[in-house]
């Protein structure tokens, strides 16, 4: 009851009764996010290629059945000769094993599912770091919208104030009306600026909701004395060796270039012969009927045999060749992306350890400008109040003091998606790092 009654008090009062931090937000696209259920799809679907090439080496057993009605007409050309006429139905049934003794493509074939199935888990555990990424970047472009619109309606406020003290000064004949006509126009230029953060927010949140559903009622912003961590290790190099081995699209690639190699192998066993074990189990049985001559008499056949089948090909029309030709080009394609998905993830890792690095060195800057725009700010208001600071002074130390603190806010959530790319580039991105990440967040 006290819980209904303290909704219904919030619900009065227009404060948002529900709210989400990052980890909440994760754990909502996991339900909820398009694209990770198509890779999760894709992953299941991945699965089924093993069961799919061990059943060439397994037994096959098949039934067939057959029915059929005769009609014979026989007359002999002799005069005064009889007519006969048979009228019969035969029917049986045949269960045929097959059970493979030698077939090096089914062999080869075996070892790609293998493969193949290493490969969709690879691009699964890749699938699942870049829902980490997205809903760590939409998470974070909405609080900086979120920051952008506080920061424009503060800073609307603050010359609205500068605004009427220029129009007081004028009226007591201490300032021009210069300084009103400046005010007023910031002001009219900082309305504008405001409608674009409104825009600027509903945006974001409509990206968050194409990745979660719904737009919780408000996000845990990141605590402002919060202090970001350097890489570990800090060496650059370690990242980059760590990216080359680990990233899931190279291991990805590195099956896809060991199911070349044994397509290969698969295509050039087409030359080989196969040997199988047959055995059969079979019955038939006839019915007759006899008008005017010897009939087919009733029956009853049962048969069984086991052997081996021996098949060696020959001459396929150049077939074989052909495909192994094929495979072989297709090994050098595989070969040349594994080449270049190690690049790429090398140079995903320099780039976001230099984001880290970089960032880092470009927040204590921010937060050193910050006090120095603050200072200077103030400093302005004083040299205006004593008449040796004009109106625009004052204008444009709030303006940069403003535009300081968004700064500030975009290169501490830039950094932080730079150490979530860094953790993906070295394959080591989970759901440990959102928490990590989410335990810099206001309760």
């Amino acid at each position: 009851m006290k819980k209904r009654l303290l909704l219904f008090f919030l619900l009065l009062i227009g404060v948002p009764a529900f709210g989400a931090d990052l980890l909440q937000v994760y754990r909502d696209a996991l339900e909820y996010d398009a694209q990770y259920a198509s890779a999760r799809a894709a992953h299941d679907a991945g699965q089924e290629k093993l069961p799919q090439a061990r059943a060439g080496l397994l037994p096959s057993v098949s039934a067939s059945a057959n029915t059929t009605w005769n009609e014979t007409n026989f007359k002999a050309r002799a005069p005064g000769a009889p007519k006969m006429e048979n009228h019969y139905n035969t029917h049986g049934y045949q269960i045929t094993l097959t059970q493979p003794i030698f077939r090096w493509q089914n062999i080869e074939q075996y070892g790609q599912g293998k493969l193949a199935v290493a490969q969709a888990d690879a691009l699964f555990v890749q699938a699942g770091q870049e829902l980490i990424l997205r809903v760590a970047q939409v998470y974070f472009d909405v609080l900086l919208a979120q920051d952008g619109l506080d920061l424009a309606q503060s800073q609307k406020k603050a010359i609205a104030e500068q605004l009427e003290a220029a129009k007081h000064n004028f009226d007591v004949g201490a300032a021009t009306i210069t300084d009103t006509h400046e005010a007023q126009a910031r002001y009219d230029l900082a309305t504008a600026q405001e409608l674009t953060a409104q825009n600027d927010l509903e945006i974001k949140r409509e990206a968050l909701r194409q990745v979660v559903g719904t737009v919780p009622a408000t996000l845990a912003p990141l605590r402002r004395q919060v202090r970001l961590q350097r890489p570990q290790p800090d060496d650059m190099s370690k990242w980059v060796d760590a990216a080359e081995t680990g990233s899931p699209l190279v291991q990805a690639q590195q099956a896809a270039l060991e199911i070349a190699d044994k397509e290969i192998s698969k295509q050039r066993g087409g030359h080989l012969p196969t040997l199988d074990l047959v055995a059969t189990r079979g019955r038939s049985s006839a019915t007759g009927s006899l008008i005017y001559g010897m009939g087919i008499p009733a029956y009853d056949s049962n048969a069984s045999t086991v052997g081996v089948q021996l098949n060696l090909p020959i001459f396929a029309g150049g077939a074989v060749m052909s495909q192994d030709r094929e495979a072989v080009a297709l090994r050098e394609k595989a070969r040349a992306d594994l080449d270049n998905a190690r690049r790429s993830a090398a140079l995903g890792a320099r780039q976001a350890y230099l984001g880290v690095t970089n960032g880092m060195a470009q927040v204590n800057a921010y937060e050193q400008a910050l006090v120095s725009s603050q200072l200077s700010l103030q400093s302005n208001k004083t040299g205006y109040d004593i008449g040796v600071r004009i109106n625009i002074d004052v204008l444009n130390a709030q303006q940069q003091l403003y535009a300081t603190r968004l700064d500030l806010a975009r290169a501490r959530y830039e950094t932080l998606n730079a150490q979530l790319r860094l953790k993906a580039a070295a394959g080591s991105l989970g759901e440990e790092d959102v928490q990590a990440v989410n335990a810099l967040l206001e309760k």
